[in-house]
């Protein structure tokens, strides 16, 4: 059996010995967005740690574990800290968490992060809808020898980030009134910032939002069939865009910051969502 998917089924069935709940939605919650897990109603808590070979986030903001419950009656699986590429881990166990979602019965992935505003446009604590994304600079998590059984080898990738979804998210953050961005997200490898260079290649690519994450797990996410969405926290405006040195912090300050815009937003698209998977 290939390594990677023995390794992912380990997990799945260390899961099921746990619980039996079956999510119809998973939300992966980024840097300094961690709170959002008070608005689940929990039935069952699993730290990562309890996981059988399951790679542990060990990042200040990620309390690193699972939250199985309801999000305004929709069955969900949030990822409360995710694992990140320049953690040292090989970005197939990045990716592993996401794939272990949809083995247990997500059927949409709802990912989020604190990302670094590269548009000249956005301000710390807007939240942007992810159009597309940039995935040249992390490695590609399908590389190697192809597991059949979660995918074909050369998946499409021409509408990663589902439309209806997308539709769902600007909806209600006009009934909601929360002012909502769009762009593409590109991932860098980290953990340093970008540098002023690094930022201006990005602008030039076409990148709106940089941060650390998300990508490659939209990739895995897509190579096995899962509906995709996403929002990112514009954290900060990325280097060179400001006199002042960028920061954890940081970070986690402007996601306090959009914390109410977030959970309403968040929230409401899952209750529309749920609809879409009975």
């Amino acid at each position: 059996m290939n390594p990677v998917f023995e390794k992912l089924m380990k997990c799945y069935k260390c899961v099921r010995e746990k619980t039996d709940f079956v999510p119809d939605v998973a939300i992966v919650l980024g840097s300094g967005l961690g709170e959002y897990a008070k608005q689940i109603d929990v039935v069952f808590e699993l730290p990562y740690s309890e996981v059988e070979e399951f790679p542990v986030s060990t990042v200040p903001g990620h309390a690193g574990k699972f939250i199985f419950g309801y999000v305004e009656g929709v069955p969900v699986v949030c990822m409360k800290g995710r694992v990140h590429y320049y953690e040292g881990y090989p970005i197939t166990d990045v990716v592993l968490p996401a794939r272990l979602m949809k083995l247990i019965g997500a059927k949409i992935l709802f990912l989020t992060n604190a990302a670094g505003g590269v548009n000249t446009s956005f301000h710390a604590g807007d939240l942007m809808l992810i159009r597309d994304h940039i995935a040249c600079f992390a490695p590609n998590p399908l590389i190697g020898p192809n597991i059949d059984e979660l995918g074909v080898r050369f998946p499409d990738m021409s509408r990663v980030y589902d439309r209806e979804l997308q539709e769902i998210i600007r909806d209600t953050a006009k009934e909601q009134r929360v002012y909502l961005q769009e762009g593409v997200y590109a991932q860098l490898t980290g953990p340093s910032f970008e540098s002023p260079a690094d930022i201006r290649m990005m602008r030039v690519l076409g990148a709106d939002a940089v941060g650390m994450s998300t990508v490659v797990e939209a990739i895995a996410a897509n190579h096995m069939g899962m509906r995709i969405c996403g929002v990112s926290c514009i954290s900060n405006l990325a280097a060179g865009m400001t006199e002042n040195p960028l920061t954890h912090e940081e970070v986690q300050e402007a996601a306090d910051m959009a914390a109410p815009n977030f959970t309403s937003l968040v929230t409401e698209s899952v209750k529309k969502m749920g609809q879409l998977v009975k």
